[in-house]
């Protein structure tokens, strides 16, 4: 596999839009000719849009932008900005008087990290759909859908640690795959080569991790609402060729990344989803293509969280 930009995945736009004082953001992919989508919610409290469309047994076969987004539920908004953008460009699923852009998102709560009176709205949107077919590349880190984004909060945001976005795409032959990924978890971050934590809920003195599966575990009675922040949220990007429900196949594989990566995963306080985006081009086999985007993601979400580090 050798490793490449997303943005070189013909037919792909990428966009960030973020207030960085108010600490939240979002993210758009963009296939201006439509791109077969497929959708896997894994996570206990999510928050979608358009994800009933991505059912096979539904009409519409072609999505034009995902959008990732902080804001909680009020983040939902900046697919509105997308769609007026989409719109003013004639993209969209043809109804006769207009073209109707089939936009989907998904979101994560970042609301208690900065100012919770600013979310990304109809603005922000347009702008991310601005830079994606002006600047057509997104920085890792602290930007776009994974601005406000935080990880290890087990024992609340006081022990917590810095999220962030995170992308990564690699070629094979003619097939290209790519990722990109908002971490956001309620547990740890792993590597999953050395079971190492890499960032997650941090100790009372703050000079390591607490590691959150053994609170958890010593906590197994409490029934605490945890919701303070939590849900990872990611689209796979790819040329193949694939159907509606192979598409869905590829994002159920990819969950395989959160559940290597992140630890745990898939609480009932996340929020865990994952599009895939497929461009039409290479005919393919569906369970390399899982195999591919997993280890994609993986490196993703290790990309989202390489800027961080804990005072020793």
């Amino acid at each position: 596999m050798r490793r490449i930009n997303i943005s070189d995945i013909m037919g792909i736009k990428i966009g960030n839009a973020q207030n960085f004082e108010a600490r939240t953001g979002c993210t758009v992919i963009i296939c201006e000719n439509g791109a077969t989508c497929g959708v896997d919610v894994r996570g206990g409290a999510p928050g979608t849009r358009e994800t009933d469309l991505l059912n096979p047994v539904n009409l519409v076969d072609k999505v034009h932008a995902v959008v990732l987004s902080g804001g909680s539920a009020f983040g939902l908004d900046a697919s509105c900005g997308v769609m007026q953008f989409l719109e003013e460009r004639d993209i969209g699923f043809d109804v006769g008087v207009t073209k109707v852009p089939i936009v989907c998102s998904a979101v994560l709560f970042d609301l208690m990290v900065g100012d919770y009176r600013v979310r990304p709205d109809k603005k922000m949107g347009y702008e991310a759909c601005v830079n994606a077919f002006e600047v057509n590349r997104i920085e890792n880190g602290k930007f776009g859908a994974g601005t406000g984004a935080t990880v290890g909060k087990i024992l609340g945001p006081e022990f917590a640690m810095e999220g962030g976005l995170g992308s990564y795409a690699v070629s094979v032959g003619d097939l290209k795959v790519g990722a990109v990924v908002a971490v956001n978890c309620l547990g740890d971050v792993i590597d999953p080569r050395t079971g190492k934590i890499l960032a997650g809920a941090l100790n009372e003195d703050k000079t390591g991790f607490i590691d959150s599966t053994k609170v958890m575990l010593s906590r197994y009675s409490d029934k605490t609402n945890l919701f303070s922040g939590n849900t990872t949220i990611a689209a796979v990007v790819t040329n193949a060729k694939l159907t509606k429900a192979e598409a869905t196949k590829v994002s159920s594989m990819a969950h395989d990344a959160f559940a290597r990566t992140m630890r745990p995963a898939h609480t009932m306080f996340d929020g865990d989803t994952i599009f895939t985006m497929a461009t039409g081009e290479v005919e393919v086999d569906i369970s390399t293509l899982g195999m591919i985007a997993t280890t994609v993601l993986e490196e993703a979400i290790l990309s989202a969280i390489s800027h961080i580090t804990y005072e020793k």
